[in-house]
């Protein structure tokens, strides 16, 4: 089997030899390329190339006919008609230059006659730096040397090493680059003062160069191997006492150690002479990691360094924490009685914790006796509780690992911002690039000099977290007024700075807000309700979420336009923090639809609009505007009215501004049906005491009935009706028809409240002693001396009882005469033979129901 594929390895190479071969031979059968003086020269020499065709290989018997091209790189550099061609060329760059011969038999065809390469390089430099080392004591010498610049040639360097006793030990290196070489020898240390010469040379076509002899010891070139297993062991678990240990070669006299902490750059130096393996450290920190290395070497003054170990990492044991928690404070009343404090602490720094800090220990006192009221433990940087407001509080906390726990930092609890005179004064935040903000104020201007330390505070105004946010702070000394605030300063975040003043145990404060970095919002307020209030609306809002407002907001823009409406929206600009939320605009109308919408403004810029919501207005009467106005007018016409005077001027008024039928003829009783129906027992004569205009002839009334009235308050206008003064004339006809029934006399059913009949009571005239007594019907309104006799007269006395009669059941209907009666009795009077209407002036001007 083996045989059998040893024999196919034979004929596969044999067959790729011949391919070469006849491919070679295919190329050049036509003609061949000399290159004189060769095909290697030095860099800025000239070389002759010379093509001829072979025997019967070209175009036709003829020369003439045939034409050779030489082709430099696929550059026509010359053509010539013949059987052979030659040229000489200069100035080759550096490497390898390809020429071609071509016969060209036609105007297009060109054949291929053969072609050579010419290499253009420079002589070897001298190698420089040749150093020789052997690593351990069971090493090899090897050697290394600088190469110079590339000859762009085949260069072969070969390394001679000559020592004691004319031992030489010679290699030679083939690689292109080649610049280091180990000869696979070991030096032995039986005789370390020995001598040792090196040298390498250089050759390629052009020359050689050799390297300057390099001569060394053993000691000198022997370099140890780095050590190995380091390992830290510390005596009862404490740092105070770690001791370093290795493993190194048997030859090594002198060690050299460097370690640090991880945190830092710089290294911690010892060197240490037969260590044997291993070295204490007294310095070291409690809960450090630290990196080690070694290093060694076999003599104390000669010889070289070994490499570096591997480094070797450990953390050192814990300790006792030293060093107290830097404690801070937030304070709120949440009750009549009670207030919500809020502690928070920084972690201790690395070398003040001296190792893994477990939990917190907080301890509540009252600072009147002393007394512990509370303590917990908690692993958080921040602890709150609910305290009551009437005593005086102190807080301490402590930081615990497993070897112990710090001295506790106790902190009053007090108002920090009471004291008005130690509020500091022109707090400002500008800022100092992206992730930090310069904040400045001025000292209290009447207590300066009281000011222990200020104190700068801040937090995210808006967090993304349900939690309350982290409150960041730090302390600056009393003659300082700025600070850079950087921890957790974030851009396009709006954050609340406060500046505290403090003295002892009390503390003034300002506040601002800032940004390190700021753009306009990305989206605008979303309006959420709008609710109508008295002569206003008020708008709530949501605010713009943390993420999009991209800095501290300055404004809120509140915008509205009628529906449907191309013009110019209205506006109102609302500063930041005067109404959380909500704010009431009373500019709008009534029973007109609006549509409105909200931006917020950074520094930077306003934010899109937010969502729209349409409104309208409800028109609703406000009984306030109309209900005061018409009390004082009422007020001030009842004083008016009450005037005699007055009362007297409005009634001639009214009186002149009658309507035209109102101021008619009144028909004669005497031709009633009513009259006829009823005649009168008695004639009697009722003395007249006003003159009248005319005379109309003397009625002669047969029968009066009597009736006793019964007069009420005026319920309506003093002018009558339309519809009533019309019945007053349509009803003549209909009283004839029958006797009304009780309270039915109307001024529907007859015309017996529409007539008055009055007693003139002359005091000269003689008393006439009547047949009858009349009863007078119920009346509005009765003529005086001066033409009208108001309503509110009382009884005038009878000169005789009143006769009974069959209608005196009969109740009319009440008539009010005058808007300043307040009642009217029944009126008797003992009247002549006669009741004629000269004695009787009637007015329908002032008859009401």
């Amino acid at each position: 089997m083996a045989h059998t594929v040893k024999v196919c390895y034979l004929k596969l190479i044999f067959n790729i030899v011949l391919l070469l071969v006849k491919g070679k031979i295919d190329v050049c059968k036509r003609g061949d390329v000399t290159v004189k003086p060769s095909h290697v020269i030095s860099l800025g020499s000239a070389v002759n190339i010379s093509c001829s065709l072979k025997p019967r290989q070209g175009c036709s018997p003829y020369s003439s006919f045939n034409r050779l091209i030489l082709y430099k790189s696929d550059r026509r550099i010359k053509l010539q008609h013949g059987h052979s061609l030659s040229s000489q060329v200069s100035d080759l760059p550096l490497g390898t230059t390809l020429f071609v011969c071509k016969l060209a038999c036609s105007s297009s065809e060109e054949i291929r006659i053969c072609g050579a390469e010419i290499l253009v390089g420079v002589l070897p430099e001298r190698p420089q730096n040749l150093s020789c080392i052997q690593k351990g004591e069971h090493g090899t010498v090897a050697c290394t040397w600088d190469r110079g610049q590339d000859t762009h040639l085949y260069t072969a360097y070969t390394l001679q090493l000559n020592g004691p006793k004319n031992l030489t030990w010679q290699k030679l290196c083939n690689d292109r680059d080649c610049d280091h070489l180990d000869l696979g020898i070991n030096l032995t240390p039986q005789s370390p003062e020995s001598s040792y010469t090196a040298r390498v040379t250089a050759i390629n076509s052009l020359g050689s160069a050799s390297s300057s002899p390099s001569t060394f010891t053993f000691l000198d070139i022997v370099r140890p191997l780095p050590p190995w297993d380091i390992r830290i062991k510390c005596v009862n678990a404490s740092v105070s006492r770690c001791t370093l240990q290795w493993r190194d070669e048997g030859l090594v006299l002198l060690n050299q150690l460097r370690y640090r902490p991880c945190s830092s750059r710089s290294w911690n130096m010892v060197n240490t002479t037969n260590a044997k393996g291993r070295h204490d450290l007294w310095d070291l920190k409690p809960f450090t990691e630290y990196e080690f290395q070694v290093s060694s070497r076999l003599h104390l003054y000669e010889g070289s360094w070994s490499d570096w170990s591997e480094s070797f990492r450990v953390q050192t044991p814990e300790e006792e924490p030293t060093g107290t928690l830097d404690i801070w404070y937030m304070k709120q009343n949440i009750g009549n009685n009670r207030q919500q404090i809020s502690l928070f602490w920084k972690n201790l720094s690395v070398l003040e914790a001296r190792g893994k800090i477990l939990h917190y220990q907080v301890t509540l006192l009252e600072v009147a006796g002393g007394k512990t009221t509370l303590q917990n433990i908690t692993e958080h940087t921040s602890w709150t509780w609910v305290i009551p407001r009437t005593e005086r509080w102190a807080v301490a906390v402590s930081a615990a690992n497993s070897k112990g726990s710090s001295l506790p930092t106790r902190i009053n609890i007090t108002d920090l911002c009471e004291a008005s005179l130690l509020t500091p004064g022109q707090v400002s935040a500008n800022s100092e690039g992206e992730n930090n903000i310069m904040v400045t104020w001025d000292p209290p201007r009447r207590a300066a000099s009281a000011v222990q330390e200020y104190v700068v505070e801040w937090r995210a105004l808006h967090s993304e977290v349900v939690m309350q946010p982290a409150l960041n702070w730090l302390r600056s000394s009393p003659h300082n007024v700025s600070a850079l605030i950087s921890e957790n300063i974030r851009p396009y975040v709006c954050y609340e700075i406060r500046v505290h003043a403090l003295s002892g145990d009390q503390g003034g404060c300002s506040s601002i807000r800032g940004n390190s970095k700021h753009k306009a919002p990305v989206s605008g307020p979303h309006i959420n309700a709008i609710i109508e209030e008295k002569e206003s609306i008020l708008i709530s809002w949501d605010e713009i979420p943390a993420q999009e407002q991209m800095g501290c907001i300055l404004h809120y823009r509140i915008y509205w336009k009628e529906q449907n409406s191309s013009s110019q929206p209205q506006l109102c600009e609302i500063p930041y923090g005067v109404s959380p939320n909500s704010h009431s605009i009373n500019s709008l109308q009534p029973r007109v639809t609006y549509v409105l919408w909200m931006t917020a403004l950074t520094a930077a810029g306003e934010s899109p609009q937010g969502n729209e919501k349409e409104f309208c207005m409800q028109s609703k009467a406000n009984w306030s505007t109309i209900v005061a106005p018409s009390v004082c007018i009422a007020t001030i016409m009842l004083g008016i009215f009450s005037m005699c005077y007055f009362r007297q001027k409005v009634f001639v008024l009214l009186s002149a501004l009658r309507p035209q039928w109102c101021s008619g003829q009144i028909p004669d009783p005497a031709n009633s049906t009513w009259a006829k129906k009823y005649p009168i027992v008695e004639k009697m004569q009722l003395p007249m005491d006003w003159p009248t205009s005319e005379e109309p002839e003397p009625l002669v009334i047969d029968e009066v009935f009597q009736v006793t009235p019964v007069f009420r308050h005026p319920l309506h206008s003093i002018w009558p009706e339309k519809g009533r003064v019309q019945d007053h004339y349509t009803s003549e006809e209909d009283s004839v028809s029958s006797p009304p029934p009780p309270r039915a006399l109307t001024m529907e059913t007859g015309l017996v409240d529409l007539y008055k009949v009055l007693e003139s009571r002359d005091p000269h005239s003689k008393a006439v002693k009547p047949t009858s007594s009349i009863t007078v019907v119920p009346v509005d309104y009765l003529p005086t001396h001066e033409g009208y006799l108001p309503s509110n007269i009382d009884y005038l006395p009878t000169q005789e009882a009143p006769i009974t009669d069959p209608l005196e059941e009969l109740e009319p209907q009440h008539i009010s005469l005058s808007v300043f009666s307040s009642s009217l009795h029944p009126l008797t009077f003992s009247c002549g033979e006669k009741l004629t209407l000269d004695q009787l002036k009637m007015g329908c001007g002032s008859l009401m129901l």
